[in-house]
């Protein structure tokens, strides 16, 4: 009796630690894209006043939370009985996020193009008008997208394992997709309330301690507008990097056309090309029903 509940114990501690060896193995072979979904859910979530930041970022967490426990049973699944399902669901998010980043660049050169024309032109064609839900299903949206592509390569790196090690891998990924990228999101956003912090603590103290903290402090708060424009353009071109990267590396057309280029600015190309087509094919489609609608 007691030397089999020590072999169940040796076994459970024999799976934890396949488990933890393969979760080292997903994280590297995710991290790139864990980083990518680091620059555009950071993107996401910073364009709102300071006092909503952290209530957005803690709906839009939730929203992510309950993004991956539909995906990863859904995954398990398609993987088990419908494989074949699983690319053309990559192929979908790619278009998706690749549409989204030529969108937000053609909302870019747009506003400048009438910043530049018209001075005096209403700030409300900046884009930043959206209701605070709407921006949140948003985000929420491209979470869903990234987190298909987070989870599903995780899930082929431990493909040859047994199901309970896979679900532990895939869940761990899948956690530390929303808590790490989401927390150092709320960290972002707060920087500047950090700073003043050390500042205010500076204050008390004297010597080089102080100086180093006011220093610091002042670092963060003048940091924070930089890195928030910043984070605005490094998401966009993650967006179309992680979206063509998916066409990239599911087509082998694609691939072979795109084979000249590193594979950074290959994925970024692909991207630049289904997003533009997609955003032109839709404004084409858009007009012909209005044209429709205003001849009825």
């Amino acid at each position: 009796m007691a030397s089999g509940f020590f072999a169940v114990l040796d076994d459970v501690a024999m799976l934890l630690d396949d488990a933890a060896l393969m979760s080292k193995v997903a994280v590297k072979k995710t991290v790139g894209l864990l980083g990518d979904d680091l620059a555009v859910n950071a993107e996401k979530a910073t364009d709102f006043p300071a006092s909503r930041e952290l209530p957005v970022i803690w709906a839009i967490t939730k929203g992510s939370v309950v993004n991956k426990l539909i995906i990863l049973p859904i995954v398990f699944l398609l993987s088990s009985y419908l494989p074949d399902l699983i690319v053309p669901i990559l192929l979908g998010g790619g278009a998706y996020l690749s549409y989204e980043g030529v969108e937000k660049f053609f909302e870019w050169f747009s506003l400048h193009c009438v910043k530049e024309g018209v001075a005096d032109q209403s700030p409300t064609i900046a884009g930043n008008t959206q209701p605070e839900a709407t921006k949140i299903k948003s985000a929420i949206r491209t979470d869903f997208i990234l987190s298909i592509e987070i989870i599903v390569i995780s899930l082929e790196t431990v493909i040859d394992q047994v199901l309970p090690v896979q679900i532990m891998v895939v869940s761990f990924i899948a956690l530390l997709a929303t808590v790490g990228v989401y927390g150092f999101v709320a960290f972002l956003v707060r920087m500047d309330d950090v700073g003043l912090y050390l500042i205010k603590r500076s204050i008390q103290l004297k010597g080089l301690g102080a100086r180093s903290l006011r220093l610091t402090g002042d670092v963060l708060v003048a940091s924070l507008p930089k890195v928030i424009r910043l984070l605005a353009v490094i998401g966009t071109v993650a967006m179309l990097v992680v979206g063509g990267g998916m066409f990239v590396h599911n087509i082998d057309a694609v691939h072979y056309v795109l084979a000249f280029l590193p594979s950074l600015l290959a994925d970024l190309v692909s991207g630049l090309i289904v997003g533009s087509a997609l955003l032109i094919g839709l404004q084409i489609l858009q007009s012909l029903l209005n044209r429709r609608l205003s001849g009825i």
